[in-house]
């Protein structure tokens, strides 16, 4: 009785989610495509989307523009992203015509080691407190990126955020509802309650006006005295001594030698289009390996939202985080073979293992010798385009806020194997966790078409796969590719070493018909429905025909596509 009320629900929720009566496009779709010819830029939050508007009309570059929406959500997303995190960003150069990939993730701190676990009696990084964190390499990654591409001062790009930090800013719905359902479990963690908690008893509600002044003079202080403030100066005394007063590894000299590194995007060709993510320590080529094996089927055919769709990519999900849990990790440990996972003959050889009408309990990882996030976009007139993605890996990372500086440290390092010296992702001195945070890029001979990626954890390579697949296979538009209903599925495949035994469970979004999830059924899956995990989508493409870009923001989240 309890399953048929599920499936009752369930197909009430997703018809009334196909109501809208739009005069064009796809039922679906929350809103038309944003057209502009000079600039767009999309984020989270209008208030960001709004600031790089502004640093674009200032003359500002592309780069310019996405770091200082990435400082302003830093203070309006505080739970998904911030200074405390790690970076990540696929650039493209219309002077040098190419693209350029960017790694500013940290790594662990030299004093953390496999037998501190050992000792505290613990069989995996905890998720909060000062155990998992790991260096903030954001930072460090603004500098980078903005010596390279960027043209006004980062005085004039940090502003804004200095500002709203001061003065206040209203905050948004999705937002708020975030960080309502963390700060019980976060309120007795250092420096927390102070910052995030200003009235005493919770965080702060949809509409509240909130000051983080703290926050503001850090920005002050890294607007001023450049990277080494956060890296050498002030900054990294305060947050050296509160690791030190709150039993943290962190130190002072693991944030003086932490680099970034500039890296070679990597690629496969889909139907003609070439998509780009970075090769690990992140997870971006699960989406080449989802998009090689699903390119061996007629997936038009099928047509969006049918059963026998959403078991292959399903299938093709499963076969790739197999991989993922036993591959992906610092490429400065491991001889990662990534040219193999993403060619064309290892994907025919892991679709042999799929049974198109009967879902997998478990698949073996390939034989191969060894050998809350924020999302955002932004495009100028010049031609410059940047996918730029920022995390502080769990909702509110560690929890951990410094005193003064009115940001928290990630737990990145949660990712961390501190079982099995062996594993690929094992924990080892300056060595950079498994990242789930991606950028993603496409190209049409050689030149550049979509700006895009979306937040969430493991949803994001089967989130950049679906967008892929709605505009290439499907023909919608780029907002309708973002709005059309997703899947999620979970398993127990994870870079912390253990393998997916019982087939996981399939998490649809409302949209699908009750049809579709009684044959999915039928062939085998486990099929769930919950509220929030399916990502946050922004993009951005570049028309060349009319040249114009044209933006997207999907409805998931608060965020807003603008252009001028």
């Amino acid at each position: 009785m309890k399953r048929l009320y599920f499936f009752f629900t369930f197909s009430l929720i997703a018809t009334a989610s196909w109501a809208q009566d739009r005069v064009s496009g796809k039922v679906f779709a929350t809103r038309s495509e944003v057209i502009a010819q000079n600039g767009m830029a999309a984020t989270a939050q209008p208030l960001a989307t709004q600031v790089a508007l502004d640093i674009l009309k200032k003359g500002g570059s592309a780069m310019d523009a996405a770091i200082a929406a990435n400082a302003m959500l830093g203070l309006v997303e505080p739970n998904g992203c911030g200074i405390g995190g790690d970076v990540f960003a696929i650039i493209w150069d219309a002077k040098t015509q190419k693209l350029y990939g960017f790694n500013g993730s940290g790594r662990a701190p030299e004093l953390l080691t496999m037998e501190v676990f050992k000792e505290k009696g613990l069989n995996q990084v905890p998720l909060l407190g000062p155990l998992p964190v790991s260096v903030p390499g954001c930072v460090d990654g603004w500098f980078q990126m903005h010596k390279r591409f960027g043209k006004l001062s980062m005085e004039e790009i940090l502003q804004p955020s200095i500002d709203y930090a001061n003065q206040g800013f209203p905050v948004s719905e999705v937002i708020a509802w975030q960080m309502n359902g963390m700060y019980e479990k976060m309120q007795d963690i250092p420096g927390f309650r102070k910052t995030y908690m200003p009235n005493g008893k919770n965080t702060p509600r949809k509409g509240e006006v909130f000051k983080n002044p703290d926050l503001g003079r850090t920005y002050s202080l890294i607007a001023k005295e450049g990277r080494s403030a956060f890296y050498e100066g002030e900054i990294a005394r305060t947050i050296d001594r509160f690791m030190k007063e709150n039993g943290g590894y962190l130190r002072y000299e693991d944030l003086k030698k932490h680099t970034s590194e500039w890296v070679d995007p990597v690629s496969t060709n889909y139907r003609g289009y070439d998509v780009w993510e970075l090769p690990p320590n992140g997870q971006g080529i699960a989406v080449l390996q989802m998009l090689n094996i699903l390119e061996g089927y007629d997936i038009k055919s099928m047509g969006f939202g049918s059963a026998e769709y959403l078991h292959l990519l399903t299938e093709a999900k499963k076969l790739a985080f197999e991989d993922r849990a036993k591959f992906y990790a610092d490429p400065a440990f491991n001889q990662i073979p990534v040219e193999k996972l993403i060619s064309k003959e290892y994907a025919e050889e892991r679709r042999k293992l799929i049974d198109p009408q009967k879902a997998a309990l478990s698949y073996p990882a390939g034989e191969i010798e060894k050998g809350n996030t924020t999302y955002l976009t932004v495009a100028d007139k010049e031609g410059n385009m940047v996918s730029f993605i920022q995390s502080i890996y769990d909702e509110f990372g560690s929890g951990m806020v410094p005193d003064g500086l009115g940001f928290v440290l990630q737990n990145r390092g949660q990712q961390f194997n501190v079982q099995d010296e062996n594993h690929w992702n094992s924990l080892a001195k300056g060595k950079r966790p498994f990242h789930t945070i991606i950028p993603a890029f496409v190209t049409k001979d050689g030149q550049p078409y979509i700006s895009f990626g979306l937040m969430g954890g493991s949803v994001q390579p089967q989130g950049h796969t679906q967008i892929i697949v709605n505009l290439i296979d499907f023909g919608m538009n780029l907002q309708e590719a973002g709005d059309a209903p997703r899947m999620r599925h979970n398993g127990s495949s994870e870079p912390t070493g253990s393998q997916m035994t019982n087939g996981g469970s399939l998490n649809l979004e409302s949209g699908f018909s009750y049809e579709v999830i009684r044959q999915l059924e039928e062939m085998g899956h486990r099929i769930e429905y919950s509220v929030g995990p399916y990502g946050g989508y922004q993009a951005i493409l570049y028309d060349r025909i009319n040249k114009v870009y044209i933006g997207a923001s999907e409805s998931r989240k608060d965020g807003q596509a603008a252009g001028y």
